[in-house]
Parts: structure tokens; sequence; C-alpha cells
């Protein structure tokens, strides 16, 4: 399998992609700092009460864990099923190869809630 030129061009232009959004995202940030660091020295120079410098806005926090843990038990138990039937009768024990990715599921899927549980 070789890849072609094609290839190379869209994934320079993937790369290129996200650097400039990373690069947009930041200069936003930047010229935000420099429009509330140029009102507060205004107020300053004025003597009137400096403005409170907005916090971030906090983010929503999304479940990755869970839903990536489910995800992969229900793709690794879905593929030992498969394999299960699938596989010829001297090669039945071979079911199991996906099970690690079955533990792996479960473990994000307890450390999530875990996690949950220690915060309360």
């Amino acid at each position: 399998m070789s890849a072609t030129i094609g290839d190379g061009i869209s994934m320079l232009a993937l790369a290129g992609g996200i650097v400039g959004y990373l690069y947009v995202k930041s200069r936003a940030q930047q010229r935000t700092l420099e429009i509330i660091h140029e009102e507060r020295m205004a107020a300053m120079e004025k003597g009137i009460p400096l403005p409170e410098i907005p916090s971030e806005p906090k983010r929503p926090e999304y479940p990755v864990l869970p839903i990536l843990g489910i995800f992969l038990m229900c793709l690794s138990v879905g593929a030992m099923i498969v394999l299960f039937i699938v596989l010829p009768a001297p090669s039945h024990s071979s079911w199991i190869i996906p099970l690690p990715f079955t533990f792996l599921g479960a473990g994000l899927i307890a450390f999530h809630f875990s996690k949950a549980n220690s915060l309360r």
C-alpha cells in the first residue's frame, strides 16, 4: 500500500487547517486580554473603580470516559460474539482476543463512577 501525492497534500492541508485554527483562536484570546487591559488602564487614568476581569467561562464537563468505556465494551463484546460464531471449530479459542478492550472499557466506566463519588 503506497501513498500518493494527493494523500500527502490532503494531510498537509489538514495539518495547516489545524495549526491555522489554533493560531486564530490564540490571537482572539490575546486580543480580548489586550482590550481588557486597555479598559483597566483607562479606568485607572480617570480614577474610576477598576472593572473586574472576567474569568474564563467554565466549560461543561462532557462524560467522555463513560462514553468511551461503553463504546469499547460494546465493540469488543460484539467482536467476541462474531469471532465465536464465524471462526471454524479448531480456532474457537481465538474469540477472547478482544477481551482486553472489554476490560479497558469496564475500567473507564468504573473510574468515571469512582471519580464522581469522590467529588461528593
